[in-house]
């Protein structure tokens, strides 16, 4: 049981030192880091349904978009609830 501790605490120092770097990186109120989110938005079609009629541009597009979400869920997630999707 000990050893299931010791490695859930690992996994989560790693979970909280990789938000800490998303949040350094896109984290900030600069004009930069807003740009390239607004950009990234609308690239990854984070708000809008990325289905096409082709299953290949489709998964391309659904690719996109999971990054963006994974940049989201960095910001806007306690070190917790980021831990919480590993599951």
């Amino acid at each position: 049981m000990a050893k299931k501790q010791e490695l859930e605490s690992k996994i989560k120092s790693l979970v909280s030192d990789r938000k800490r770097a998303y949040c350094q990186t896109f984290g900030g109120d600069s004009e930069a880091v807003k740009a390239v989110l607004v950009d990234l938005s609308y690239f990854c079609r984070a708000n809008q349904t990325t289905f096409h009629e082709d299953p290949r541009a489709h998964a391309l597009l659904e690719g996109r978009r999971e990054v963006y979400l994974r940049i989201k869920q960095h910001l806007d997630l306690s070190d917790d609830e980021l831990f919480e999707t590993l599951k």
